[in-house]
């Protein structure tokens, strides 16, 4: 059995050790597949928690009713029947048949909740997965006590977002289907600052928008509790981490009944939002726009059937709540300049209606998916400075943390998100390089390209105190001397090889 852990544990690094202890388990798994078993482990280790935190409290009070369901679903506790309960599946942990006790712990708890129904993962008991390295996490999980660390929903949260991190970096390409990068997520959020209403993601993934943004509630001393949560999401697997993924951060969260295709089947068609957060996926070929030209999302114009970002773009305008509602959406740099297959008009449209208050040029290599550059877009129909748009070029922002993988720093949030805000009181001082208001005159003036770089110029370079003339009379003299000792090589060459037979 795995030694009890420090205090410190669960606090400092708790996150990378359950997934070194979790990856041990991988074997001959897909990762796609394995994915589901560590995450659902998470899970139910975090309802476990919350229910025997008030299982000890109402036992403590002595009235009989710790096993009352309605004592626990009053207060938005997942109830767990005892077959379920940890303790059994710790007991569990070293023997052939844990796959087993947690399978059927998780049918139990589908059975008792009606929230997660077909939810959870069962599939524990597969042979491939090695029953003596599944005991061990299990084993990590039950000697690191996460109710004594204070509040268990925040360390298995980070936990939870830990390893989605890691499986997007596993699973590569695959990634983009269920992860954005925390760091876009941040970014978007510190813009559109959603601190209380509605907020929706009509392709929610495993629900990083909304876990971003009620951290960003919780930051600015509000409560959760103000933000109401709307969501969809195509992929069954998909769809089912989201709504384990915001369960564990105590975010209630409609998902819908299924999992659902946005264009086909809008879940939430009737509905208005006061904020909109989504990284749709770029450049979405077969999205079924040859069956939707009558759609009335499409006020701007018909979105091209080969390419769906400026479905996407209208969907979500579409759903904005029209006194006043932000969207602030990721996509890949073409919808900031394509001219073909009507593109240009819809874009064009949308800048003269004055709804585009800001666009962001990324970096590359944000995401494991992919290495291509993306753009921000902030959307709303209520500018503070209207008939203008802050145009941002960050793409020379970010640290690379490894060959493929770069991040946008705090610092560089901070900096972009700090020029939306001096930017809506009227302060902002433009940045060559970096940052520029334009006015829909101006944009127009631009066939309505919203691409940074043509606002914003080239930034400054400091003057070395060297005059031009002499500078260049160093410069012509250094590059002579570079002929010189080109042809003065060539020749060297030339007479080697006549050395050995081979004149030229």
């Amino acid at each position: 059995m795995a030694k009890k852990k420090s205090d410190n544990t669960a606090e400092i690094g708790f996150e990378e050790q359950i997934w070194k202890a979790a990856d041990k388990l991988r074997g001959n798994i897909d990762a796609s597949e394995y994915k589901n078993v560590v995450l659902g482990l998470i899970f139910l280790k975090y309802i476990s928690d919350k229910f025997d935190q008030k299982h000890q409290a109402l036992v403590e009070e002595g009235e009989g009713f710790e096993e009352d369901r309605d004592e626990y679903t009053a207060e938005n506790i997942f109830f767990v029947p005892e077959n379920a309960r940890w303790d059994v599946i710790a007991a569990a942990a070293h023997t052939p048949e844990i796959g087993k006790v947690i399978d059927e712990a998780m049918r139990s708890i589908e059975a008792e909740n009606d929230k997660l129904k077909n939810i959870l993962p069962k599939n524990f008991a597969r042979q491939e997965l090695d029953k003596r390295r599944l005991g061990e996490v299990v084993d990590l999980f039950t000697n690191v006590k996460m109710a004594d660390k204070g509040d268990s929903r925040d360390i298995l949260g980070r936990t939870y977002e830990y390893c989605l991190a890691k499986f997007a970096e596993a699973e590569g390409k695959n990634a983009g289907e269920f992860y954005t990068p925390a760091c876009i997520v941040k970014t978007l959020v510190e813009i559109i600052e959603p601190y209380h209403g509605r907020v929706y993601d009509p392709c929610c993934g495993s629900g990083g928008m909304f876990v971003q943004s009620a951290k960003f509630v919780e930051q600015h001393q509000g409560k959760i509790s103000d933000l109401s949560v709307y969501g969809q999401e195509s992929n069954p697997t998909t769809w089912k981490m989201a709504t384990m993924n915001l369960a564990i951060r105590g975010i209630d969260a409609d998902l819908g009944r299924q999992n659902a295709d946005t264009f086909f089947n809008d879940l939430h068609k009737n509905e208005r939002f006061d904020f909109i957060l989504a990284n749709p996926p770029f450049n979405l070929k077969d999205w079924g726009g040859d069956k939707l030209k009558e759609d009335p999302r499409w006020e701007y114009g018909i979105p091209p059937e080969g390419n769906a970002n400026f479905a996407w773009i209208q969907h979500m305008i579409h759903h904005l709540q029209p006194t006043g509602g932000r969207i602030g959406l990721v996509l890949a740099n073409g919808a900031l300049s394509s001219q073909t297959n009507g593109e240009g008009d819809i874009r064009a449209k949308i800048v003269e209606k004055d709804l585009v208050e800001g666009i962001i040029a990324m970096p590359d290599k944000l995401f494991y998916s992919t290495g291509i550059p993306v753009s921000l877009w902030i959307i709303t129909n209520k500018k503070a400075q209207p008939g203008k748009t802050l145009f941002i070029d960050a793409r020379d922002m970010g640290t690379m943390v490894s060959r493929k993988l770069r991040e946008f720093t705090d610092e560089d949030i901070a900096k972009v998100s700090g020029a939306f805000d001096a930017f809506r009181d009227g302060t902002l001082k433009e940045e060559k390089g970096f940052s520029a208001i334009a006015t829909i005159e101006d944009i127009a003036k631009q066939d309505y390209i919203l691409t940074p770089g043509r606002y914003v110029g080239i930034a400054e370079t400091e003057d070395d105190g060297e005059p031009f003339d002499e500078k260049m009379k160093r410069l012509t003299g250094e590059i002579s001397k570079c002929f010189e000792e080109s042809n003065r090589l060539q020749e060297q060459i030339k007479k080697n090889l006549e050395a050995i037979g081979y004149g030229m």
